[in-house]
Formats: structure tokens, C-alpha cells, sequence
């Protein structure tokens, strides 16, 4: 049966301190890539329906200074680019053209990215034609590669400014002050309730209203507009809005999911395995070095019979007697013939004894082989995803240790402050937190307690500012 196709729209939110791993991997700005599937040579086909011509973050600031966008009210470190990838199976672009399919096909791609952001709110747009598909690459006898397309853009909202309360001008207030470009998440990415087809709210078993997630019908709206634009052969199921309904495209990821539950299972007997061929490599290693040890030795007995060999040539073995077949011998050297024939039989039972050892290691090493035969192949079609699932078996591990230090921090903190001195630690700002994670032990110590000083100082002062005392004052003042 032919193979399904997918339209696929995710995406991914970053900071303006964390955009810069996004960054050089679309502008392809390393030297190497964690994904070993990137073929450098081929990166000059890369496609760039918007060019950046300096850092993601030099032209935000752009931005902010033309006045199309506003960081008002955000924190630092909030998250203010938004990464579209936009993406279907690599087969559906080899059986329509390939290269020139997905350059067309992704250029309208792009166009529906400026529809959901706006054509200035777009960063850098680029379709990568660099990534290897090692899968079909093999089962097509020739280079696939998955073209997809990254955008960088930034989400924004109108926003409307009003006068407050407290302006002068009573006349004003609740009018519009000012219309900004607000950088906001959660306003661009509405969830919205699923409705019937007659309009009705689906209400779920508690009777509360059933959401659609925003990134579900950012889904639903590329896979309209691709097709509305003459791009078919893929498809977008229907969101089924309740577990009891499951519509086709659910059905079938709910297949996939039992699939990848049996590859799991597949996964973790290979684990197993894989442990067991471990301790035999272990075991056949030591087998190894003992037999080369030995043979080692031996080498040098049959070195030495060697030599013996040469003397043994040049001894006079003696005078037959005039009467029988008896020889006469020196009794040196009949002492010298025994000592060397007695080290000819023992070499000859070393040999022996070293042949069997050999034909024994010959057959673990064939056996072990075979045992590694799946785990090898398994590391040279899916490397990427061999080494994700050995650092998963740490990351456990990883997280424990993270959490014990976690822990003892608290415990450190509570020892040493009161609950208002942690919090105030606790609500540090990231540049004050970077000065203070410089210093370790006492002088970490001597830092905190000043910081905490510096906070607590101004919340005394925001508490007088924001005491009705002191806005009485202000007020009388200002009527004077």
C-alpha cells in the first residue's frame, strides 16, 4: 500500500538569549552539527526566501527602534521569536520533482508564514536541502534528502494603549491613548473552542467547553492553504475533539503509537542484548591478552629451541662401542641432549596447547560478532538516534543528580535565611544571578546577604512610595 503523507506545522519558542542556537543552526553558521545526517557540501542548495544579513537579535532591536514592535512589560528573559518549521515526508517531494518541487512548494510555504506573522514580523526564512535521508537513501539506491522550511519571525498583536484613571483629564479615560506591536504568545497563539456543526459548543463529560489547540489549527490552516493553492497528495485529519469519536487521522496515530510501543519493547530487548554482548567482549578481551601472554612465552621457548637446535648440531653425540649398537656419550653431553629434549616436548605440548586456545578465541570472536551484528547495523542507518537512546539511559541518572543538588541548595538556603530573604533570592534578576553564581562558599555567602540588603531596600521604598501616607503627601503637594 502507498505511503501516507503528512503536512506538518509545529512551533518552537526561544528567547533572546536562547535564539542563538536556533540561529546558527538555520543560517548554517557551525562548523559541525549534532545532527550527523547534514551534508555541508550540499548546504550551497539551500534556499533562502528571506535573508538575514546580521543576527536575529540585531534586527529585533531594529524592530524595536522603528516602533514596529514593543518588549513592553516583558521580562528579560521572555520568549519573544517564534521558530515555524513547516515540513511533509521526504517521498512526497522525490515522487513530485524532488529539488525544484520543494523550491516551488516551500516559496508557497513562505507565503502563508507572512499571512500567520506579516511580512515585516518575518526574520529569516530558509528551506535547508542539506539533510541526508539515510532511509530512503538507501531504499532508493541514491541521495534523498528532507527539504523543510525554518522561519524565524516574531509574534505580535495590536494592542491598544487607553488613558487610566489617573490622568488629568477626566475626559479621557478609557479612550485610546496609543496603538502598539505587542510581542505576545499567548494573545497570537488562542486556544478556541470546538464547536458542532451547528455552531454549538462540544462540551466534554465534566460539561466544560472543549479547546482546539492554537498549534492544531496552525496545523489545519497550512495544510487549507497549501491545498487551496494547488498542492494535493498529502493530507491533515480532522481533529477529533473528544476520545470517543476518533476521526481517521487519529485512528491511525493511535496505530502509530502501538508501532512505536512494539519498537520500544524492540528497543529494549536490543538494550539487552547489547548488554550481554558488552560482558562478552569484556570476558572474550581478557581471554584474549591471557592466550597472548602465553603465546608470548611460547615464542620465546621456541626461540630458545632454536637455539638449542643450533648447538644440538654441533655436538659430538658420541662413539659407537667396537661390539653391539650401543653409542659411548661425554656426560656432558649427555646431560646437554637430555636438557634439550626434554625442552623440545615441552614446546611441542605448548604449540599444541596454544593451536586449541587459538581455534577457541577464533570461535568466541565469530560468535561475539554475530551477537553485535544487529546493534551495528542498527548504529550505521540511525546513529542520531542510537546515541539519543544512550543518553536517555543516563538521563535518569542525570536528572537524580541534578535533583540532589537542587535539594541540598535548598537545604543550604533555609539554614542560612528566612522564607522573605529566599524569596527575594529566588526573584533575582538574571544579570544579578550571573554576577552571583561567580562565587563559590563564603564569599557566595557575603554576596547573597548584600544583595538581599540592596532588594530589601527597595521594597521599603516602593512600600513608602505605594503607602496612602506618602500619595497624600505627594497629592497635597502637588495642589500647592
Amino acid at each position: 500500500m502507498e505511503k501516507t503523507n503528512y503536512s506538518v506545522a509545529r512551533v518552537v519558542t526561544y528567547t533572546k538569549q536562547s535564539i542563538g542556537k536556533a540561529e546558527r543552526h538555520n543560517e548554517r553558521k557551525n562548523q559541525s552539527y549534532s545532527n550527523m545526517n547534514v551534508d555541508l557540501e550540499q548546504t550551497k542548495n539551500n534556499v533562502y526566501y528571506k535573508t538575514c544579513d546580521k543576527t536575529y537579535n540585531e534586527r529585533l532591536k531594529e524592530l524595536i527602534d522603528e516602533n514596529k514592535v514593543s518588549l513592553r512589560g516583558l521580562k528579560d528573559n521572555a520568549k519573544v521569536f517564534d521558530e515555524l518549521v513547516l515540513d511533509i515526508n521526504s517521498d512526497y517531494f522525490e515522487k513530485h520533482g524532488g529539488y525544484d518541487f520543494a523550491k516551488r512548494f516551500y516559496e508557497e510555504a513562505f507565503h502563508f508564514a507572512e499571512t500567520e506573522y506579516g511580512k515585516d514580523n518575518i526574520i529569516s526564512a530558509v528551506m535547508h536541502a542539506d539533510e541526508q535521508n539515510i532511509a530512503l537513501t538507501e531504499e532508493y539506491g541514491k541521495p534523498i534528502y528532507h527539504y523543510h522550511l525554518h522561519v524565524i519571525a516574531i509574534p505580535v498583536v495590536k494592542k491598544e494603549i487607553k488613558y487610566s484613571k489617573r490622568t488629568k483629564d477626566k475626559a479621557l479615560v478609557g479612550k485610546v491613548k496609543e496603538t502598539i506591536m505587542q510581542v505576545s504568545h499567548s494573545k497570537k497563539w488562542k486556544s478556541q473552542k470546538a464547536l458542532d456543526n451547528e455552531g454549538n459548543e462540544i462540551l466534554n463529560d465534566k460539561g466544560k467547553p472543549i479547546l482546539i489547540k492554537s498549534y492544531s489549527l496552525l496545523q489545519d490552516r497550512f495544510y487549507k492553504y497549501m491545498s487551496d493553492n494547488g498542492y494535493k497528495d498529502f493530507i491533515r485529519g480532522e481533529k477529533g475533539s473528544t476520545a470517543e469519536h476518533l476521526s481517521d487521522i487519529e485512528f491511525k496515530a493511535k496505530k502509530e503509537r502501538e508501532k512505536l510501543e512494539a519498537i520500544t519493547d524492540k528497543v529494549k530487548q536490543q538494550q539487552n542484548k547489547f548488554a550481554e554482548t558488552i560482558s562478552a567482549t569484556e570476558d572474550s578481551e581478557k581471554q584474549k591478552n591471557q592466550a597472548q601472554q602465553e603465546l608470548n612465552e611460547i615464542k620465546k621457548d621456541i626461540d630458545n629451541y632454536k637455539g638449542y637446535k643450533g648447538d644440538i648440531d654441533n655436538i659430538d653425540v658420541g662413539k659407537s662401542k667396537l661390539f653391539g649398537k650401543k653409542v659411548e656419550l661425554d656426560k656432558d653431553d649427555y646431560q646437554n641432549l637430555v636438557k634439550y629434549a626434554k625442552k623440545g616436548i615441552a614446546s611441542d605440548v605448548e604449540i599444541t596447547k596454544l593451536k586449541e586456545e587459538n581455534k577457541k578465541l577464533k570461535h568466541d570472536f565469530n560468535e561475539l560478532k554475530e551477537k553485535a551484528r544487529d546493534f551495528i547495523r542498527v548504529i550505521a542507518y540511525a546513529p542520531t538516534r542510537v546515541a539519543d537512546f544512550f543518553k536517555s539511559l543516563f538521563k535518569e541518572e542525570e536528572q537524580e543528580k541534578q535533583r540532589q543538588i537542587e535539594l541540598a541548595e535548598k537545604q543550604r538556603l533555609e539554614k542560612l535565611y528566612t522564607p522573605a530573604e529566599i524569596k527575594i533570592l529566588e526573584n533575582l534578576t538574571d544579570y544579578d544571578k550571573e554576577y552571583l553564581n561567580r562565587f563559590t562558599g563564603e564569599t557566595r555567602e557575603r554576596v547573597e546577604k548584600g544583595l538581599i540588603r540592596e532588594y530589601q531596600k527597595g521594597i521599603k521604598y516602593q512600600e513608602k512610595i505605594n503607602s496612602p501616607e506618602y500619595k497624600k503627601r505627594r497629592a497635597d503637594r502637588n495642589a500647592r
